[in-house]
């Protein structure tokens, strides 16, 4: 019935391979449990996963941090692993998109170690190599996302190289064309492989700028506030035009481009974001005519959460900007923020027992919006953060860096709970997982759920069922901007064959929907 391509309305099942399912025993998760638990993802309704790096690296930064984008890292498995997995997803109807990190790789990387030998060897324009000043000083002023400084000293060179995250996620020099033919090669050996979409990570913090580069301006409107903004130094800085976004990445995007119009009905998902609130412009930026297909967006994910007003607001932007198009991905939870309904209780003034209708309301809303929408493992069940994981077991290394007051992103990573009669709730049968297990997770433990007619599980699933019959939904991309009172966000959907009310009432928590 669709004339949309599957991207422009698909909801995605974002997973967290270290968190999904241990197979072995190794309180790892990976690519053989993420096979052994397609039916229940299908059975859910989604369109496509999304599985977040896999590929070999020394976990610094799990898997953010790639030192073979052509391999698999062994605690998850190996090629044969994600061959099977592959093959029985499509079996299932379900599209596979992988996690390309595109502006950096690990330290390990062999090009890496190679670029950083001396100035006059094969790999050494492959990444950004600056002198030090006449003091000895960085280049510039610019921050680390994780703390510190962008720029590490490297004695064998006698330079700084450039690393927006950690200082063993060195990025990559955009403006050397054969990094663009090495990305190509990545992206064409996946594409073969038979994934189906990149979630490209990160894109808007890829450099192809060369040297001398600009200072970052001091943030005019940066206040000490909620976590992280107030726990760091990177948000006191302006970073558009200087650190991030630079007019040079869309060259990254439109081959990017080229290599995935060359393929059948492949799409390129890009992660950005910018400063002062102008993640649309980005967006809009990113998507322009053979560039990207959609953006993911992080609006929705504010770290403290958001009002219904400020939700109104966001949509209504993301609509004055994008309305008739599929050019957005829209999420409530990822695995860098507390999860939907640890952030949404307070802000929306929700009893905390009706925590799970918020967070079926919430699903609803995203899948109801223009474009993608990407669900986070665990949403399907109303999990919420496990807050109580001691710092000798945390494995963040934002979180380490600043853990006398952030908790970092492990909160929100901790294994998923299947069983709750089983060892480690039936995620794994090791002694330790690599994160502890969530013990408020037991109670909505996921096959428990399934079980149960009236669960988030199920009631998602039946909705996600009405919601492929529904052309307003299926056939285009167009909505109203919001309406509503105070505590309702109400908007129509539109195609030729249909315009359907959609009201989400948050006194009430429930959605309702109306054929006009």
């Amino acid at each position: 019935m669709s004339e949309l391509n599957w991207w422009e309305s698909a909801i995605i099942y974002q997973i967290y391979p270290r968190s999904f399912q241990d197979s072995n025993a190794d309180g790892i998760g990976d690519l053989q449990g993420i096979t052994s638990r397609l039916d229940y993802i299908s059975n859910l309704g989604v369109d496509a996963i999304w599985i977040s790096p896999f590929f070999k690296s020394p976990q610094k930064d799990f898997g953010y941090d790639v030192s073979d984008y052509f391999d698999i890292a062994p605690e998850y498995g190996d090629l044969k692993d994600l061959e099977r997995l592959i093959s029985k997803a499509h079996s299932l109807n379900i599209k596979i998109m992988v996690d390309i990190v595109a502006a950096h790789c690990s330290d390990q990387h062999p090009y890496f170690q190679e670029s950083r030998q001396s100035k006059d060897n094969a790999k050494a324009d492959w990444f950004h190599w600056v002198d030090a000043m006449p003091d000895g000083t960085a280049p510039t002023n610019w921050l680390s996302f994780f703390g510190g400084y962008a720029w590490s000293w490297e004695p064998r060179r006698q330079q700084y190289y450039l690393h927006n995250f950690l200082a063993s996620q060195p990025n990559f020099n955009f403006s050397n064309p054969k990094v663009l033919d090495y990305f190509e090669e990545i992206a064409r050996f996946w594409f073969d492989f038979g994934v189906d979409g990149f979630r490209l990570d990160a894109v808007h913090t890829i450099n192809a700028d060369k040297p001398p580069f600009k200072n970052n301006l001091a943030n005019p409107e940066f206040s000490p506030g909620p976590l992280p903004l107030d726990q760091q130094p990177f948000f006191r800085q302006l970073h558009d035009s200087a650190q991030l976004n630079q007019p040079s990445i869309q060259e990254f995007s439109s081959r990017m481009r080229q290599v995935a119009d060359s393929y059948d009905d492949r799409f390129l998902l890009g992660e950005v974001d910018g400063d002062n609130d102008d993640a649309m412009k980005v967006s809009e930026t990113f998507t322009q005519s053979n560039r990207l297909h959609a953006t993911y967006n992080f609006d929705l994910l504010e770290w403290e959460g958001l009002t219904i007003q400020e939700m109104k607001d966001v949509i209504d932007n993301a609509v004055s900007t994008f309305n008739g198009t599929g050019k957005l991905c829209f999420a409530f939870s990822n695995h860098d923020v507390p999860r939907s309904i640890s952030r949404q209780i307070a802000p929306l003034n929700v009893k905390r027992e009706d925590s799970k209708d918020l967070q079926l309301l919430l699903l609803k809303l995203e899948s109801c919006l223009i474009g993608s929408t990407c669900i986070y493992q665990g949403e399907e069940l109303a999990f919420e953060d496990v807050t109580d994981i001691p710092l000798e077991k945390m494995q963040d290394p934002w979180g380490i860096e600043f853990a006398a007051t952030f908790p970092g992103r492990d909160t929100c990573r901790t294994p998923m709970v299947w069983d709750a009669s089983a060892p480690n709730g039936g995620f794994s049968d090791a002694n330790q997982t690599w994160l502890p297990i969530g013990k408020q997770h037991f109670k909505q433990a996921a096959l428990g759920e399934v079980k149960k007619p009236d669960s988030i599980y199920n009631s998602f699933s039946e909705f996600l069922e009405w919601r492929k019959s529904q052309p307003a939904f299926m056939q285009a991309n167009t909505m109203t901007k919001l309406s509503g009172s105070d505590r309702q966000i109400i908007f129509d959907r539109i195609s030729e064959q249909q315009t359907l009310r959609c009201c989400f009432d948050f006194d009430t928590l429930t959605a309702s929907f109306e054929e006009i």
